[in-house]
């Protein structure tokens, strides 16, 4: 095993090599150009890059029992029905707070680029559908280890923010709900049934969360559908995979039919490795190939709607890497914006320490799927200087929504017999 220093002294040396095999061909001093990863990209020791994939969860401390909330246990009344009325259940207990922040809704160019003055209703046409992304912040990291020096207390308590969760899921009405860092999903599927939502987790294999005091289990990622506009074809997970070594990043690929119309869309959402630098960013590459991999074993040609925090700016290999050619994907929020991503996804003080990035993303396959809407990030000046989480949003990520609409040209709806419904 290495010793800490020779540790620190193989990072550096793989972090330069790293840096090294990072290049933009001819213009490899153009630091307007994104960066791609040379034919033969770096590759760390053995030893090193297992210490990289688990890089995030505190390994050299003991894992800590999780606390079962007591909050958690407590359900919808049975009097409370779904839609406003549910809505309502989840406002009363934070009535006293700030409303959430305002989001603005867009439609694409060439129509009106200025914003509307508020989200619209889910799209009701049944070709169409709305899918929000969203890293929602585990608890156990928000509270022990994000260092939201100028978050208020109130803010960062559960029982505040599974509340303001809940709140931004239903204000919009996703009909597919994309989600990262969920250590509460017993108590999001219990209140999202009620909203007709059925839902999948996976947690890491070694989340940082079970490390930190108070937590409640691992982390992972969720996928949310409504059940009546959808129903359940296929469901796979896969743990990424970084040069053939199981990382501690977890992916969840659903197939969902349309009740109405029998036209599947296929659903997938990760969650890659944090931190920055060119080591890790080329691990971030490595680990979009593998869920390429993943997701052309099961895609059969279905249109298709990856989401995601990718922990990589635009300018990051793995960008390119989700969005070349040859995957038939774009960013849906890039349509929108004209071509460009928005300035941030993200936006929080960690310390004194401004972090201010765009690392998620809603891919979508423009051949058979059409971005006809999606709300905007909240607004510099909307966040304040305390930016996110705040008593006003329970994330420092906001979630990305956008409503999608089967093409013409998409295949023909499938026709074979339907399983039984299980509602």
């Amino acid at each position: 095993m290495l010793s800490l220093q020779e540790l620190r002294e193989s990072l550096e040396v793989a972090e330069h090599l790293a840096r090294l095999s990072l290049t933009s061909g001819s213009d490899r001093e153009d630091t307007t150009k994104a960066p791609t990863v040379s034919a033969k990209p770096y590759v760390p020791p053995k030893q090193l890059l297992l210490y990289l994939v688990r890089m995030g969860s505190f390994t050299s401390k003991p894992q800590v029992e999780k606390v079962e909330c007591a909050e958690d246990k407590v359900g919808v009344p049975d009097g409370v029905a779904a839609g406003r009325a549910l809505l309502q259940w989840v406002r009363e207990p934070i009535a006293h707070l700030p409303p959430l922040l305002p989001r603005l809704y867009r439609t694409p160019p060439p129509f009106p680029v200025t914003p509307s003055k508020a989200p619209l209703p889910p799209p009701s046409s049944p070709s169409s559908f709305r899918i929000m992304q969203w890293n929602i912040l585990a608890q156990a990291l928000g509270t022990h280890a994000d260092n939201f020096a100028q978050c208020p207390r109130e803010a960062l308590e559960w029982d505040t923010r599974k509340y303001r969760i809940l709140e931004e899921v239903l204000t919009h009405l996703p009909h597919v709900l994309c989600l990262q860092e969920v250590d509460h999903f017993g108590y999001l599927e219990k209140v999202l049934a009620r909203q007709g939502y059925r839902g999948v987790f996976m947690p890491k294999p070694d989340s940082p969360c079970l490390y930190l005091p108070n937590n409640n289990g691992p982390d992972g990622c969720a996928i949310f559908w409504d059940d009546n506009k959808f129903e359940l074809v296929k469901k796979e997970s896969r743990v990424v995979e970084v040069w053939h070594v199981q990382s501690n990043q977890v992916a969840i690929l659903l197939v969902l039919e349309e009740r109405s119309s029998g036209r599947r869309v296929l659903v997938l959402t990760t969650h890659l490795k944090a931190r920055q630098g060119a080591l890790l960013a080329s691990l971030r590459n490595e680990q979009g190939k593998d869920l390429l991999s993943f997701l052309d074993t099961h895609r059969n040609d279905e249109p298709t709607v990856v989401c995601g925090d990718f922990n990589a700016e635009p300018s990051e290999p793995v960008y390119s890497t989700m969005t070349d050619t040859s995957t038939r994907l774009q960013s849906s929020y890039a349509f929108l914006n004209g071509g460009a991503e928005p300035d941030y996804s993200t936006w929080k003080v960690r310390g004194d320490v401004d972090c201010c990035h765009n690392i998620d993303y809603i891919f979508y396959t423009p051949s058979s799927l059409q971005v006809t809407g999606g709300v905007d990030v909240p607004t510099e000046e909307a966040l304040g200087p305390g930016r996110a989480p705040c008593l006003a949003y329970p994330s420092d990520h906001f979630s990305l929504i956008c409503d999608l609409t089967f093409s013409d040209t998409d295949a023909h709806p499938h026709t074979h017999a339907k399983p039984e419904s299980s509602r």
